[in-house]
């Protein structure tokens, strides 16, 4: 399996995609590449490989490992005790060993920090249709993080110190996107009231009716989680992102974030989505009685068409804490494009103690003093 990276033409550095300037940048040079550019460059290298190594074409490098073949497995015991594959490689970079997961997509060396792209793992029915670009950098992530953090007065404080925050990390997760059209119908009996008062009795008057109403719905990006060890709540608190805004994958758009893949098929989400569509196309039906109350349905009919699913690598930035005392896993995420935020904060129990002492202690001496323990 290639490992890919990709340099820059002017001086050979590394160029990873910018999310604030939505260009892909040299980290030495600063120049900056559009996504047309980058594919210019791609023919060029191809061109220029034919006769040459890959390094001296300066866009992809493929190298063997000498005590691993490329994309050599090793199989390792994971915490829930199934075995999970992990697949060693040579940075193109610096030479040393890269170890990457079985669904890692992207990732860095942990030596030179160079970002590359393991091209395999992208291929075939795993390559993407769509990926969504960041827009929120590393700097503005961290900015969010701070504010989002800042009210929270019983955090620890190694979950706010500079060696953990710098472990935030970038990382197109995988979604499996939903999109139909449903035909839906509903039959129903409602009511409609007209209370009056003459002399001294009070009138009600109730008239029924027989509804019907029906209509075509448009249902465009129900998104669902596709990777199976990820933390549903972290992924779906992200929710939503702006789908109109997806572009086509290119695997440029990873250099500089880590990538997953999936691992699971639509099949496992079909029947649960098409039931969550009907049921929506139903109720919309029904937000157009709103005229009469009480309303009881009768019969509806929701027939779905042109279903399709899609495949689509989306931006969120990741920071994991454990705990010291029992191991507990906390997470903030944050979405990528839109900045929305959920997490899970640690609490440390020594300085909440200390507020209940301080509050707690003096209002029982003084209770104490005043004889209402005696």
């Amino acid at each position: 399996m290639a490992l890919i990276t990709y340099k820059c033409p002017n001086c050979g550095g590394t160029l990873t995609f910018h999310p604030e300037l939505q260009k892909f940048q040299c980290e030495y040079c600063l120049s900056e590449f559009t996504e047309q550019e980058m594919d210019e460059l791609s023919l060029v290298s191809t061109e220029q490989s034919d006769g040459s190594s890959d390094q001296d074409a300066g866009t992809r490098s493929d190298s063997a490992n000498p005590d691993f073949s490329d994309g050599a497995v090793l199989r390792k015991e994971g915490d829930s005790g199934k075995a999970e594959e992990m697949a060693f490689y040579i940075c193109p970079s610096c030479g040393a060993q890269i170890i990457a997961g079985e669904t890692t997509a992207a990732t860095f060396c942990y030596y030179c920090h160079s970002p590359v792209v393991l091209e395999g793992r992208l291929s075939g029915e795993f390559r993407p249709d769509f990926v969504l670009p960041f827009v929120m950098d590393r700097k503005k992530a961290e900015e969010i993080f701070l504010n989002w953090i800042e009210k929270k007065k019983f955090v620890p404080k190694s979950f706010l110190a500079r060696e953990q925050i710098e472990k935030m990390t970038g990382v197109y997760f995988p979604y499996l996107i939903y999109s139909c059209t449903v035909d839906g119908n509903i039959r129903a009996e409602g009511e409609r009231q007209r209370t009056w008062t003459a002399g001294n009795i009070r009138y009600t008057e109730h008239r029924k009716y027989q509804l019907e109403r029906g209509g075509e719905l448009y249902v465009n990006h129900v998104a669902r989680n596709a990777l199976k060890r990820n933390n549903s709540t972290l992924v779906e608190g992200v929710l939503p992102f702006d789908m109109e805004k997806m572009v086509p994958f290119q695997p440029e758009y990873l250099s500089g974030f880590q990538a997953e893949k999936r691992d699971m098929d639509e099949s496992l989400f079909t029947p649960e989505v098409e039931e969550e569509v009907k049921s929506y196309t139903v109720q919309n039906l029904m937000n157009s009685l709103e005229a009469y109350s009480p309303v009881r349905i009768k019969e509806s009919k929701t027939v779905i068409h042109d279903a399709k699913w899609q495949y689509a690598l989306l931006p969120v930035w990741v920071l994991t804490y454990r705990s010291r005392d029992k191991g507990t896993v906390y997470y903030f995420a944050m979405n990528g494009q839109t900045g929305k935020v959920c997490g899970r904060l640690p609490v440390d129990k020594r300085r909440l103690g200390m507020l209940f002492l301080a509050v707690f202690l003096p209002v029982f001496l003084f209770l104490l003093a005043g004889g209402w323990f005696l």
